[in-house]
């Protein structure tokens, strides 16, 4: 019996590629929801992520509708990545979750002093 070949996302497919056109479910200002699901503080499964800004083993930072959050640990390694749903899964210890806000760059200085 011939073995099945699997096929597995190569981890260095660059994130940033065009947008695919938007479809009627989703426009392209709706953001993506984002979730997250922890099982034994080992593996962690995100959604909705945009970005991975970095990643090392003792940090992940990603960028999520709901801001960037930091994950830290020991052994961080991404497992899984799909670029075009925004699941990512990371495995490791896992030692700690937080969320920043994302900071809106651009515009003068004045127009962010009085935001």
């Amino acid at each position: 019996m011939p073995m099945q070949e699997t096929r597995q996302e190569s981890k260095t497919v660059p994130l940033h590629q065009p947008a695919a056109p938007a479809g009627p479910a989703q426009t392209a200002n709706t953001p993506r929801s984002h979730s997250l699901a922890l099982k034994d503080r080992s593996r962690l499964a995100l959604t909705g992520v945009t970005r991975i800004i970095s990643c090392d083993e003792n940090a992940a930072v990603l960028e999520t509708p709901l801001g960037n959050l930091t994950v830290g640990g020991q052994g961080l390694q991404v497992s899984e990545l799909s670029v075009a749903s925004g699941q990512v899964q990371l495995s490791g210890k896992i030692e700690y979750l937080q969320y920043a806000e994302n900071r809106q760059s651009g515009g003068s200085l004045l127009a962010r002093l009085f935001r």
